[in-house]
């Protein structure tokens, strides 16, 4: 029987084609996100051991054992989840532009959630709720600039692409302006947010960003289904009765939403959004973008680059974007090389 042999499930008005090879992979990047979760645990020299674990499960745990499930937990649950989200939102701006470059680093929703949070800190504000309403209303307006300014009698995902890369070139010069600006310890502040950590994570932001998510699920098995068709072409999808401009208008609403929630508690983490559709679309041999495969990939992605920020180069503990800056950097040059070859 073909690996590639397809099983179609409907449900009302939606259908879902899977894949043997598609299944095989997600339930492999499954049992690789259960070990990275318990990898994050138990590692490090004030980890949980394996007994540990089950003696917290069957309520049995010491008080010493307890806290370092509390500090470490939602830390290790935040990577899976915020990878996920950040994948969702690369799949949808890459459907959405046709483009593997489409993504909310490269297109500037990144770059405005880092404007808002300066924003924020020299007017003044200060802690969770300040930074993440800054971040939230400038990944917000950035991206209906870049929607504003990209929309032509439709979306063409090419003139999206450029408007945002030249969005992203302006708000990073303000950037440095209000940084030079700046007193010394919101620019402290301000780089500090903007490397992208999830160090200090804590359960408050994670169940917010859980209750923010479950807001979202609903739609994506809708925005699944009209992405294969939009993927054949505009004409063709405005032929099966998608209207195609509605689509993509709320493709980029739940895709800045699911950015935004992640930049608000832990800063732009980078490359995850741009990296883990293609990632998964070639694991799966597939011809199209899944959503259900970038989450998991990102998740994967994530938290596997926290890890290596807090044990392998634990000398220097770095934010775990700038493990994503870099992991993602050879991605990006690995495909820009491959796409000059074609």
């Amino acid at each position: 029987m073909s690996a590639h042999r397809t099983v179609e499930v409907l449900a009302g008005p939606i259908g879902l084609r899977v894949t043997r090879r598609a299944v095989v992979v997600n339930s492999a990047l499954l049992i690789l996100i259960g070990a990275l979760l318990v990898g994050a645990l138990v590692l490090g020299r004030s980890g949980l051991g394996f007994d540990d674990l089950l003696a917290l499960m069957r309520g049995e745990g010491s008080r010493k054992q307890e806290l370092v499930f509390s500090w470490r937990a939602p830390r290790a649950l935040a990577s899976v989840l915020f990878g996920a989200c950040l994948g969702i939102s690369g799949a949808m701006f890459q459907a959405i532009t046709r483009n593997a470059l489409g993504s909310p680093d490269v297109i500037g929703i990144n770059s405005g959630a880092y404007t808002g949070v300066i924003v924020v800190l020299m007017a003044g504000g200060s802690g969770y709720a300040a930074t993440a309403a800054g971040a939230v209303v400038g990944c917000t307006l950035a991206a209906l600039t870049v929607f504003v300014l990209a929309y032509r009698q439709g979306m063409a995902g090419f003139r999206l692409i450029v408007v945002g890369i030249a969005v992203s070139a302006v708000l990073t010069s303000v950037n440095h302006w209000f940084s030079v600006r700046a007193d010394l310890d919101e620019a402290l502040q301000a780089a500090i947010w903007g490397a992208g950590s999830l160090g200090g994570i804590t359960w408050t932001p994670l169940v917010a960003t859980l209750c923010a998510v479950a807001l979202m699920l609903p739609v994506l098995p809708v925005i699944a289904h009209r992405m294969r068709e939009l993927e054949l072409g505009d004409d063709v999808a405005a032929a099966q009765g998608v209207d195609v401009e509605r689509t993509k208008l709320l493709m980029v609403l739940v895709g800045v939403f699911s950015t935004a929630i992640v930049t608000a508690v832990a800063g732009p983490i980078a490359f995850i959004a741009l990296a883990a559709p293609q990632i998964a679309r070639r694991l799966c041999r597939a011809p199209s973008l899944s959503l259900t495969g970038s989450a998991l990939v990102g998740a994967v992605v994530l938290a596997a680059s926290d890890l290596i920020a807090q044990y392998l180069l634990a000398g220097a503990r770095p934010p775990v974007g700038v493990v994503t800056v870099t992991v993602g950097g050879l991605y990006l040059i690995w495909l820009l090389l491959r796409e000059s070859a074609r």
